[in-house]
Formats: C-alpha cells, structure tokens, sequence
C-alpha cells in the first residue's frame, strides 16, 4: 500500500512528488506528455506584478520557500537550475518613473524594488526613460527540473508513463487503486488536463496560452531580463525568449503566426537590432475565474485531491501550494482560504 498517488508531473506534481520524499511518505507518478505549460515555462521567479507595480499575493513567503525549496532540488539532482536573474521594468514616460518611486515607499514592496533608475545605455534598446530594477529575482530551468526529477522517479521505480484511465480507478472508503497499485490518497496535478478529469472537471479552472518566440540577436549582448509590452529574457549564446501572450481562445498546444507576427511586432518596437527567429513553443496555462490555485480534497470522495491552477507563476507558487496541501492532507492544517477547493464546491458542484 503506497501513500500516495500521484497524476502528472509538471510543477505542481514534481513539487508535490518531492514534498513527499522529503517526509518519507511512499508515492508513485503517473505521467504522460499531453500537457506542456510547466515546460515551456520561462521560470522567472518574480515577486512583483510589473504591469501595476504591485506586490504578488503571498510573494515573501513563497519567495522564501521557492528558494530552499529549488536549492535542495539543486543538491539532490546533482544539476545547476536555480540562478539570480535581474528584471529591469522598461519605463515608458516619467509618471511611470513616479509610480515606481510611489510604489518603492510602500510595506511590502520596499525590499524588492530599487529606488534607482537605471538609465539606458545599450544603442539597440528604445528606453528613454530608463528601467526600474526588481530585486531578488531568479530563475529557475523548468526544463531541465522536469526532465532530471523523472529520470530521477523513473530510476527509483516510482514514475508510470502512461495517460491516466479513470476506468481503471476503483474508489474505496480508506483507500485507491490503480490497475496493480494502492494508495492511502490519489492527487491530480494536471494541469490543464484536469478538464477530462470526471471528478475535478466542474472546477472553473479555464486554459490561458502562451506562447513565446527565440531569437538570436548577436548584437543585444544583454544578461538581464527586461519587462516592457513584452518579456526579453536572456537564454545564453544571444538567443533571447520573447513574450509571452495570454490567450483564452485557443487551447491547443501549437505555435501559432498570427501571435509570432505580434510578439515580433512589439519586439521590434523596442529592440533595434538585427535578429533571426529560431524557435517559437507554446502552453496551455491552468488558471482559475479568481487567478489563485486551486487545491484541497473533493466534495464527496475523501481520498481524491487536486493541486491545480497555477497559472503563469507555477515556479513560485508550486512549493508553497505543495506544502500546503501537504500540511492538509497529513496533519489536517488549514489551507490558506484564498485557495482551498471550498470556494468553488457549492457554486459548481452538483454531484
């Protein structure tokens, strides 16, 4: 008999998956390709909304445990994947410039952002009014994690690769079973799969896609992020990642040119300089009607949990929404209210 059961392994899973390991609790991962967003993700971990320089809900303690939480991964996996980044917000007019210094005196805020202007010293980059510069940002290679953390359960034996069949789940009072496997609880982080989920699939939890295009551009020569209509992010050997878009409409995983023509459009407004396009991915992101996760166990079946509705900060939010279905599940803690499953169960399920 397992602990646990566990369904993907994107963020929310491996996060959720090495949770356990850390408290010695017994699991095995069924996991397939379908959903893509933890992958392609940029993995920025910034504690700021840059658009309205506000503060990220819950940013300092999830700051703080993304930090341990991603260095032990670090040790553990024997892989470089967490590293300082700095963002700089692309001002575009001097009341931006005095929103920032506004924003720079508040609780919260003072210890992540810089009170001094970076003015503009690259040719290539149209920034008049300088940047603003976020402290403590760092990034973390979602692709490499992923893809080291199943080789990493694929090694123990604990990784099934397969697409979950929910004809194959059997539900008793006290526990699961999958095909040959039991377990204590089963928890569902798919992602924006939880849509074919029978159990979950009520939960307003919509796609959002985004898309991001690469580009070499050897004459840029930046290693900061820089945030303005687009985000420029640094990938090594002047390769750059552009975006990304949000898009309710389409959710499939394909790349599209309409949204490669924009997000080049809005480079092209900003960066003045030569580039070749190299690559272009996109994801489907999960993201609730009220754009907090969405985690807890289900109305009727107390053995099935989700962990779900990251959105576009899934690196940050993955270990503090772990521990906090952890603590849940285990020691019976409360989940913070903003989001724990009970805001949605009454509203939308009817089973």
């Amino acid at each position: 008999m397992l602990d646990y059961l566990i369904v993907g392994s994107g963020l929310a899973g491996i996060s959720f998956a090495e949770t356990l390991d850390r408290n010695n609790k017994s699991f095995k991962v069924i996991s397939d390709d379908s959903q893509v967003s933890s992958s392609v993700a940029a993995g920025l971990i910034n504690p700021v909304i840059l658009k309205r320089f506000k503060l990220v809900w819950k940013a300092k303690e999830q700051m703080a445990l993304a930090r341990l939480f991603y260095q032990g991964l670090e040790k553990k996996l024997e892989i470089s994947l967490y590293c300082p980044m700095k963002v700089f917000r692309r001002f575009i007019s001097v009341e931006e410039q005095n929103l920032w210094f506004s924003a720079c005196d508040k609780n919260g805020l003072r210890e992540f952002l810089s009170d001094h202007i970076h003015m503009n010293a690259n040719a290539y980059i149209d920034a008049p009014f300088g940047f603003g510069e976020v402290q403590q940002t760092v990034r973390v290679n979602t692709q490499m994690l992923i893809s080291a953390y199943r080789e990493y359960l694929l090694n123990r034996g604990s990784l099934l690769w397969e697409k979950f069949n929910f004809d194959k789940l059997i539900i008793h009072e006290n526990h699961i079973e999958y095909g040959s496997a039991k377990a204590k609880q089963i928890v569902f982080c798919e992602g924006f799969g939880i849509k074919e989920n029978p159990y979950f699939n009520y939960l307003p939890i919509a796609g959002n896609k985004g898309e991001y295009v690469f580009v070499k551009a050897p004459e840029l020569k930046l290693d900061q992020a820089i945030k303005s209509a687009i985000f420029c992010i640094p990938e090594g050997n002047d390769i750059y990642r552009i975006g990304a878009n949000y898009d309710r409409c389409d959710e499939t995983n394909e790349p599209t040119i309409k949204t490669k023509k924009e997000l080049l459009k809005k480079w092209e407004s900003i960066f003045k300089c030569s580039y070749e396009v190299i690559d272009q991915i996109a994801g489907i992101r999960p993201v609730a009607i009220d754009r907090r996760p969405v985690i807890g166990r289900h109305p009727k079946y107390n053995n099935l949990y989700v962990l779900n509705g990251f959105g576009s900060r899934g690196v940050l939010i993955a270990p503090y929404a772990s521990k906090q279905l952890y603590g849940h599940i285990e020691n019976e803690e409360p989940i913070a209210t903003e989001m724990y499953i009970a805001r949605f169960n009454k509203k939308h399920y009817s089973g």
